[in-house]
């Protein structure tokens, strides 16, 4: 299992442990989105995959992975959240072959060109914004960096997530996939009950679809996951309110075990990289591990994404 230095919770401690937690949620959200997406192909067993055979790799990721990449890197290189320059940096570095949807492609190509990102994001679904699960996907990482800080956690996840949604469901899944990783990473060395890590999320999260989805997810935690899936969604339709429950309510559930964490929400089907993406995030922030075999098979990531060896000590994602 790839595992981070051990550590102390101490608060003179985190502002070096905040790249250590941030790069393992990276690698548990890109081996998350990456073996998911494994599973749009045809041939692949959830059986042996449950077995412990992955289908061979590699395994490329896809935009869930591009854009959390660049969100780290936002955070390693100035600390904190920055709109214009993160909005410049998703467009810039956005490869639509990654699997970027419809929608996104617009904003982000509207950026390029030239458009605010306020006016691009603001106009998507006839001027509703975004309620996608794209904040969502990529925020894990955040959260972790900001485990010391839950209130600087939620603003910061906001700050992001009107980069590309504006509509208020979708600045909620970002927010509370943030909140879950934040208090994920900071009971890494404890424990935290699954009701207690939903209950944290919906102290801090607006009303709306998605919290009270999330609230409903409380009251099935003890139901299997195809029973969750079918009350919470899966992704299917793309949408933080048919996404972050689910996800939510799996990770809870499998907090010390990413690999059913995983297998989990690819048994669920449905939006499988991403929900994949969001539960593999979360649950890395917390074990700081991944299987050695399944970091080795996923496609690397950018090397301008990388920790550099003068500002942490912890292992590359």
């Amino acid at each position: 299992m790839a595992t981070s230095p051990g550590f102390t919770m101490c608060g003179l401690c985190w502002p070096l442990m905040r790249q250590d937690l941030m790069y393992d949620a990276l690698a548990g959200l890109s081996v998350g989105d990456a073996l998911g997406a494994q599973f749009f192909m045809v041939g692949r067993s959830v059986e042996a995959l449950a077995a412990g055979r992955p289908p061979a790799g590699p395994w490329e990721w896809t935009d869930d992975t591009e854009m959390a990449c660049n969100l780290v890197a936002e955070l390693r290189d100035h600390g904190e959240i920055d709109q214009d320059r993160l909005a410049a940096t998703f467009a810039d570095r956005s490869d639509t072959y990654r699997g970027y949807g419809a929608g996104a492609v617009v904003i982000l190509h509207k950026i390029r060109d030239g458009v605010p990102w306020r006016a691009a994001a603001g106009a998507a679904f006839g001027g509703q914004g975004s309620c996608g699960n794209g904040a969502a996907m990529r925020i894990a990482p955040l959260g972790a960096y900001f485990a010391d800080d839950p209130d600087k956690a939620v603003t910061q996840a906001k700050l992001s997530a009107e980069v590309t949604h504006q509509h208020p469901e979708g600045i909620v899944g970002g927010v509370a996939i943030a909140v879950a990783a934040a208090e994920a990473a900071r009971a890494r060395s404890t424990s935290i009950a699954p009701r207690d890590l939903l209950d944290s999320v919906l102290d801090r999260v607006d009303g709306g679809q998605t919290k009270r989805l999330i609230t409903r997810a409380r009251t099935l935690l003890r139901n299997s996951a195809e029973e969750a899936a079918y009350e919470l969604g899966n992704g299917s339709r793309v949408t933080a309110q048919d996404t972050v429950p689910f996800t939510l309510w799996v990770a809870a559930n499998f907090l010390t075990d990413y690999p059913a964490a995983i297998t989990t929400c690819v048994r669920a089907g449905g939006d499988v990289d991403t929900t994949s993406a969001i539960v593999g995030g979360i649950v890395a922030a917390h074990t700081g591990e991944v299987p050695e075999e399944w970091l080795a098979a996923r496609e690397p990531l950018p090397a301008w994404s990388l920790t550099s060896p003068d500002t942490s000590t912890g292992p590359k994602p």
